[in-house]
């Protein structure tokens, strides 16, 4: 009996450790996204000097005027984060988004101008702000998107594949896992010791 009773207050005791901890968890990452807004908002309100004094870039004043390779490269760089791409990957993301779509070059220019506008806007939330106004101009973020994370461009029945390896889904985790493929090793890679072990 007194074993029930030790294991029962055991029980008790972890379950309010670990909501507690749940607790603590969920405040912090309330705390985070709180500051995260408020740097992105505070970057928009305070200019341009205020942005650079905390590491956040100009608000995209630079951008290449036109709707052509360097002004998509700019587009692009705004709305992933990234800081470059590999050049021949990037002309055929640009040709094969202008050729599914005839105002592509077009949109890439209202669309450096709208950002040069609306530079306080973070990039996560550009297609929401132009969803209501513009909504050819949020459609053409989402097929830049889709280029570049997903590696493709167009609607079925003709998606054109522009990129699988190198697409940037794969980023977040290729610390730790392949590009999924038929074989990730030579054949057989799974019967060997894996080397340290």
């Amino acid at each position: 009996m007194a074993d029930v009773q030790d294991n029962d207050e055991n029980h008790a005791r972890r379950v309010v450790t670990h909501t507690h901890s749940a607790g603590r968890r969920t405040w912090l990452l309330g705390a985070c996204a709180a500051a995260a807004a408020l740097a992105f908002t505070s970057a928009g309100r305070f200019g341009t000097s205020f942005g650079v004094w905390f590491g956040i870039p100009p608000a995209f004043a630079d951008a290449p005027a036109g709707g052509g390779l360097d002004a998509f490269l700019a587009l692009s760089q705004h709305l992933t984060g990234r800081t470059g791409f590999d050049p021949v990957l990037g002309k055929r993301v640009y040709d094969a988004l202008a050729r599914s779509d005839s105002q592509f070059a077009q949109n890439v220019a209202a669309l450096n101008t709208w950002l040069q506008g609306h530079g306080g806007v973070p990039s996560d939330t550009v297609t929401q702000a132009l969803q209501v106004d513009q909504p050819a101009l949020a459609k053409t973020v989402g097929a830049i998107m889709r280029a570049w994370y997903l590696g493709l461009v167009g609607d079925m029945p003709h998606v054109q594949v522009v990129a699988y390896e190198s697409a940037l889904m794969f980023d977040p985790v290729k610390d730790v896992l392949t590009v999924p493929s038929y074989c990730r090793d030579v054949p057989f890679y799974w019967t060997q010791k894996p080397a340290g072990a």
